[in-house]
């Protein structure tokens, strides 16, 4: 499979804010897609399942989950997503946890705008 929308991206310059803007919203979908496939719920409970998978925490968690999977170059832009410098801390976040967060969906932008979706799905389903 392709990305949704196939523009021409030179995915390697981007700064990691920039990857982990893009990775945000493919997280969201994934969690979004895998809830509603799980199981019958109301819109409302469904969000809010969604809003506890997709928080800093979740997040934090999840990238523990990967590190012993990732390759040499997966580590380093995670490394690059979670080290990059922001002026903005989530109040239901630590800075730590805001940081990994920023590193895991940098990860999930880049490998998205890679064009390596097979490699997304899999990162997803280990976390």
């Amino acid at each position: 499979m392709k990305r949704l929308y196939d523009a021409k991206c030179d995915y390697k310059l981007l700064n990691p804010l920039k990857l982990a803007f893009v990775g945000d919203g493919v997280y969201e979908l994934l969690v979004r897609e895998k809830l509603v496939c799980e199981g019958n719920y109301p819109v409302g409970k469904l969000n809010k399942m969604k809003v506890e998978k997709v928080c800093c925490k979740a997040q934090s968690e999840a990238i523990s989950k990967l590190s012993s999977f990732l390759t040499e170059e997966e580590l380093t832009i995670f490394k690059r997503g979670r080290n990059t410098h922001t002026n903005h801390t989530p109040k239901n976040a630590s800075d730590e946890e805001y940081h990994k967060a920023t590193g895991l969906e940098a990860l999930i932008g880049y490998t998205y705008l890679k064009g390596d979706i097979k490699r997304v799905r899999e990162l997803f389903d280990l976390i």
